[in-house]
């Protein structure tokens, strides 16, 4: 095993000699001993030793607390301080009085041994400490995802570049601050504020993840979706030293996710339900008629009179700007509460709940009617339609959703056969 160098800073001749003959003896190396602070910067720029033993007392324009204090913060090397009784109150007044931070003089070479070795291993333990944290925070800094930690009482201790870029708070903003500040939250599904989740996974020790409809308000007050986590940190022993949130900017999977229901339940053409959407109201209509025997609901089947005749002679492209205006004029005829869905080429549905017999429905049949009677204008032409209308409602206490469409079509093709621009009730 090599033997460790040490630099012996002492302006006393005869002290250095005998501290150097010490510390040989023991297995270091001394290639040599400086006197003033200034050269004993200077050597230790040059020769790299493991520790420096100081005198606090030295001669010359810096006394050897400062002399330390340049070596330990600019080069990283430990340093023990070689004090006497009367020079107890310098340690005290700079707080260098730390066990095995300093030996008395005179001492013996078990004790100056083992001042050195105590002082190797703590300096080795912090290097490993500092170099463990920073490979944490360079792990925790390269991350994708936001990591905010806090204290144990809730406050932010650091966050990284993505929280920053997300929260739109600088880490020396955010320092110290309560994390609901910073980190402000709102439930969209209840429309509630969020309060401090650190504070409530401290106080359970489970990790807590975020609402499903989590949105994060930023400090320029923009409102970004987020999810994942947020979790207590342990100590070795298990206690509980503070939580870390982990979050993602979620806006996009939000969108890719809306688009794919609308993809999913609504006609991408006219953006009304479609026919997947309508028959699964309708189904929960049925379900809440069962549990109410005052609830009455109507279904109206419509299908445009003469729409293949426009399409065939104004084009593809009319025909479906015709449908989309369609669809505007039935969703005027209806209350906020039904449904109108495009069941399939010029065929719509619409559901009317919570009815009071078959005259709401009537009326509606006939305000449809009556909104298709004026021409629509599209690319300079006038067009214009009528619609034959099938009506059904649950006076017969439907069971399924098929069984009562397909007596509203029935009803519809009797009204077709009626002229056209009517309508019919199934009976």
């Amino acid at each position: 095993m090599f033997a460790r160098k040490i630099l012996v800073v002492e302006d006393e001749k005869i002290i250095a000699s005998n501290i150097r003959k010490s510390l040989q003896k023991l297995g270091y190396s001394v290639s040599e001993t400086t006197k003033s602070g200034e050269e004993a910067i200077k050597k230790v720029a040059e020769t790299h030793p493991h520790l420096v033993l100081i005198d606090i007392c030295l001669a010359g324009e810096i006394d050897g607390v400062n002399v330390a204090d340049i070596i330990q913060n600019h080069f990283h090397v430990p340093v023990v301080y070689l004090t006497e009784c009367s020079e107890y109150k310098t340690l005290y007044e700079n707080q260098l009085s730390e066990p095995f931070n300093y030996i008395v003089k005179p001492f013996i070479e078990s004790d100056l041994h083992f001042a050195i070795e105590m002082a190797l291993y703590k300096h080795q333990s912090k290097k490993i400490l500092y170099e463990e944290k920073q490979r944490l925070a360079a792990i925790i800094n390269s991350m994708s995802s936001a990591v905010i930690v806090t204290y144990a009482n809730g406050c932010i201790q650091m966050m990284n570049p993505t929280a920053e870029i997300i929260t739109g708070w600088k880490q020396s903003e955010a320092f110290g601050k309560d994390l609901v500040e910073v980190v402000k939250l709102v439930d969209k599904d209840v429309g509630e504020k969020i309060g401090n989740l650190a504070t409530d996974v401290i106080k359970t020790g489970e990790i807590l993840d975020l609402p499903e409809n989590c949105i994060l308000i930023t400090k320029d007050d923009k409102e970004i979706a987020i999810g994942d986590k947020i979790a207590p940190i342990h100590d070795r022993n298990g206690n509980i030293t503070g939580a870390v949130l982990v979050f993602q900017d979620i806006t996009k999977r939000k969108q890719t996710e809306a688009q794919l229901i609308r993809n999913a339940f609504y006609d991408g053409l006219t953006a009304l339900p479609n026919r997947v959407l309508f028959l699964d109201r309708l189904r929960q209509t049925i379900e809440r008629s069962k549990r109410r025997s005052d609830y009455y609901f109507a279904v109206l089947f419509l299908d445009l009179d003469g729409f293949k005749e426009i399409n065939d002679r104004f084009g593809h492209g009319i025909g479906d700007d015709f449908l989309v205006a369609i669809a505007r004029r039935l969703e005027s005829c209806l209350r906020g509460g039904d449904t109108v869905a495009r069941f399939g080429g010029d065929e719509f549905t619409v559901l009317l709940e919570d009815i009071k017999d078959i005259t709401d429905a009537t009326n509606v049949a006939k305000r449809i009617q009556e909104s298709l009677r004026s021409p629509l204008h599209l690319n300079g032409y006038e067009l214009s339609t009528t619609a034959s209308i099938g009506i059904a409602w649950n006076f017969s206490n439907y069971e399924e959703p098929a069984t009562l469409l397909r007596d509203a079509d029935i009803a519809m093709y009797r009204a077709k056969r009626q002229g056209k621009a009517t309508y019919a009730i199934f009976s």
